[in-house]
């Protein structure tokens, strides 16, 4: 069964517990997202759903309701969480639990994660208190389950959110590993942009009788999303882009490289425009400060490799610059969803060199969009009127310093020796 919504309707209008209900109220959302509204009802009669909608249109509320409020009135064992959440990325994860602590809290449950880049040994004691709900990455998930810290033989729902990004990335093999060691019998819910080639697989072997709900076109919001192609000249790239980083509003730069992010950060950073830095090199502890300072408006800017494409869900932002074209139509689309999110609208402009042109119109072909195309010069009219570029204020920005620890915070006692972090084999679990 396929359906497609366009209307909302009042998260009131469903059987969810006083408490949420409330929780809803307080944070003031009342109506739900057509994705909400659509899958909601299925996933909270138990049956196992298929979403296929795109990304920023309210995924994580659509299973995070429903998983809290078939866990409602039960309590976690030990090292044996009771609903699952599996997402590509550490960044994802740690924003589905932002979306879902306080829904959580409001029904007396316990919401963790479990992600590479942070402290083992603090995740195992959490889940040696009891988890209900547990968002995780599926190498670190898997370094647990090894190391007989986490058990999954007592989950009752299954949650895979952003499963193509997860085949994306080489995580189905891990996913099914993990399903595997669920209860066969368990409720599987499953979001993802598209449902074909490793995902449809992944579908038939382990969703029962899913009921399928399709929501919008998932590729791109053609109805709130701009799309342009700005030539120009070698010699004039550096300063478009920094004219395009001076506008007013939260812009995201991608690039191809961990070198160019920091060294676009730093020339932005020399010319007055804030920005910050994120790349899979940086520490998790600095990744969620350049994040926070980008989330709360303090660096308005953010430079980023692909890795942000994946998993970094940030509302308002009005412009994505391909500052180097994307790999390919779906690193394109991923990079491009990072705008026009839930409803709002959004501009993804590319800036390519006359060499580039071919291949950046057969890319752009091939994800279904077709960007209007404009050569443009620094201070040019019609770089402003598609960007909002303004003229830099050239006043150099200082990088944000970091936060000062006391002395010794983190450090072994002497004569002990350091916690020695468990990697997984293949993703180093970083993620």
């Amino acid at each position: 069964m396929t359906t497609s919504l366009s209307d909302t309707t009042s998260f009131s209008d469903f059987d969810l517990p006083a408490p949420l209900q409330h929780c809803l109220r307080q944070a003031g959302m009342t109506e739900a997202f057509p994705i909400q509204a659509a899958t909601l009802p299925d996933a909270l009669a138990g049956h196992d759903v298929l979403g296929r909608a795109q990304t920023g249109s309210g995924k994580t509320l659509a299973f995070g309701l429903a998983m809290l409020s078939r866990l409602h009135g039960g309590k976690a064992a030990p090292r044996r969480p009771r609903a699952l959440v599996l997402v590509p990325t550490r960044e994802l994860a740690m924003q589905v639990a932002d979306s879902l602590v306080g829904p959580a809290k409001s029904l007396g449950l316990w919401c963790r994660t479990a992600v590479g880049g942070m402290s083992f040994s603090r995740q195992a004691e959490s889940l040696s208190r009891g988890v209900d709900l547990l968002i995780a990455t599926p190498g670190r998930l898997s370094d647990h389950v090894r190391q007989g810290t986490c058990s999954l033989d007592a989950v009752e729902t299954v949650t895979l959110d952003e499963a193509d990004q997860m085949a994306d990335m080489g995580f189905l093999p891990q996913v099914r590993e993990l399903l595997e060691l669920t209860p066969r019998d368990g409720q599987r819910l499953l979001f993802s942009a598209t449902l074909d080639g490793a995902v449809g697989q992944l579908v038939r072997t382990y969703l029962t009788d899913p009921v399928t709900h399709s929501i919008g076109d998932t590729t791109t919001n053609v109805d709130t999303m701009e799309h342009h192609l700005l030539e120009v000249d070698n010699r004039d790239k550096q300063d478009v882009i920094t004219e395009i980083a001076a506008r007013e509003g939260r812009t995201i730069l991608f690039v191809r490289t961990k070198h160019h992010v920091d060294r676009l950060a730093t020339r932005l950073r020399a010319r007055g425009v804030a920005a910050g830095a994120l790349h899979g090199g940086k520490t998790q502890g600095q990744r969620n400060r350049v994040l926070g300072d980008f989330k709360e408006g303090r660096t308005p800017v953010l430079v980023a490799t692909d890795v942000a494409a994946r998993g970094i869900h940030v509302d308002d932002v009005s412009l994505v610059l391909h500052v180097d074209p994307a790999a390919d139509h779906k690193d394109y689309l991923h990079r491009a969803g990072r705008t026009a999110r839930a409803g709002a609208s959004g501009t993804v402009v590319t800036v390519l060199t006359r060499d580039q042109r071919r291949t950046v119109r057969r890319m752009t072909e091939k994800a279904g969009v077709r960007p209007t195309y404009t050569a443009v010069r620094p201070g040019a009219g019609e770089l402003s009127e598609i960007t909002g570029a303004r003229t830099p204020s050239e006043v150099p920005v200082p990088e944000a310093p970091r936060p000062t620890r006391p002395r010794n915070s983190g450090r072994p006692p002497r004569g002990r020796a350091p916690h020695r972090r468990t990697t997984h084999p293949r993703t180093g679990a970083r993620h």
